[in-house]
């Protein structure tokens, strides 16, 4: 057998709006089935206003621009993330500083955050790792305290909650990731949540090219024109059409993917327990989407025969993320990879799992069966 690290699910129903949408003509962005779609997440997660983009990468980017970053302005991010969430900063000229990350969740080290400040800090971008949230009410804390603003990388983490709130809520401005590696896929895609009432007009110029396209739409004006800096930051109907089918069944998707947390749970505790690795610690009131599971092995030696061995058995595990710091760019910004130990030594250590929501029902045992082997024959037991 062999078990992939993921594999997008889908729906029937998703065949049916796609071919429904063709069919209509009306195939750009922010047509019916992207209005629908938006409209669930504002109902479901009480979002104030929600933008769907082409992913979550222009999510994060059109949210910079809403933020007016500029030239010489600082954004304080893990350095354990993906290239989108600094590209972001970038393009609009300002700097990334990297934070070390909190070995029990991979998320930002809160702890750090207020040493990082400084005169030319603008905002703090956390993200939420295999979808357990970030301690986003300490990091609001933080940059209310010193006049900042915060976006929340949350491309892993819808239906997660924090205390009961949903995480597209939990900050001014959210982004989500569509992305066909995540729980809720169409392919390629991604959210904008703006919670912020005080950018929702802006947000919408941004979105549509820079211009007041969107008055038009609405009857106000009789004629769009250029207002504002901006992009095309729209999602295909196409593509709604069928994301709209994954947000619908998102409790049934979430169920699923809890199967297989609590299948490596089972097997990896005794290891966690005995010293040999560790897991995901997050917060008792911190709920996540059973995105991912990753396992922080005690040494990088043994999780190269921890990879090959599932390798062997045609199970396919991946390493993570590069640390953004020590990467070709982040050392372009003076960066070592002494200067983050905690991300640095963790990324040569951890291993994100197969995890897919069709594991639940096929698949799965076979991965227990072989992970176990592959650990007995590393540690002895």
């Amino acid at each position: 057998m062999r078990i992939p690290f993921n594999i997008p699910y889908h729906f029937k129903a998703e065949e049916e709006n796609a071919i429904k949408c063709l069919r209509s003509g009306a195939l750009c962005g922010n047509r019916e089935y992207g209005g629908r779609a938006a409209s669930l997440l504002q109902e479901k997660y009480g979002i104030k206003r929600v933008f769907l983009t082409p992913s979550c990468t222009a999510a994060m980017e059109m949210g910079a621009i809403l933020s007016d970053l500029r030239p010489g302005d600082e954004v304080i991010v893990p350095s354990y993330t993906f290239s989108s969430t600094a590209n972001a900063i970038l393009l609009q000229g300002a700097t990334p500083v990297f934070c070390d990350v909190d070995p029990r969740t991979m998320n930002i080290d809160v702890e750090l955050i207020s040493g990082l400040i400084t005169e030319k800090t603008r905002m703090i971008l956390p993200i939420d790792y295999a979808g357990v949230p970030c301690d986003i009410e300490r990091i609001h804390s933080i940059a209310r305290k010193h006049g900042i603003t915060v976006m929340q990388d949350a491309a892993q983490s819808i239906h997660s909650f924090v205390r009961g709130k949903a995480t597209g809520t939990l900050s001014p401005l959210v982004a989500f990731s569509f992305h066909e590696t995540k729980n809720i896929s169409c392919g390629e895609g991604g959210a904008l949540c703006v919670n912020d009432e005080s950018l929702i007009e802006k947000a919408q110029f941004v979105q549509e090219k820079g211009t007041d396209r969107s008055l038009v739409l609405c009857g106000m004006k009789d004629k769009y024109t250029w207002v504002e800096k901006g992009s095309s930051f729209l999602l295909s109907d196409i593509l709604a059409s069928v994301l709209l089918v994954q947000l619908e069944n998102v409790e049934f998707i979430v169920a699923k993917r809890s199967v297989v947390t609590a299948a490596y749970l089972a097997l990896f505790e005794r290891y966690a327990r005995a010293g040999c690795l560790r897991i995901s610690e997050p917060q008792d009131d911190f709920k996540g989407n059973h995105h991912a599971f990753f396992v922080i092995f005690d040494a990088e030696e043994r999780r190269t025969r921890f990879l090959q061995r599932l390798r062997d058995k045609q199970i396919h595990a991946y390493i993570g993320y590069v640390p953004l710091h020590s990467s070709p760019k982040g050392r372009s910004f003076g960066y070592r990879r002494s200067d983050l130990p905690h991300t640095e030594s963790i990324s040569r250590r951890i291993v994100r799992l197969p995890f897919y929501t069709a594991l639940a029902d096929e698949g799965l045992q076979y991965c227990i069966d072989g992970m176990g082997d592959a650990l007995n024959s590393i540690y002895g037991f």
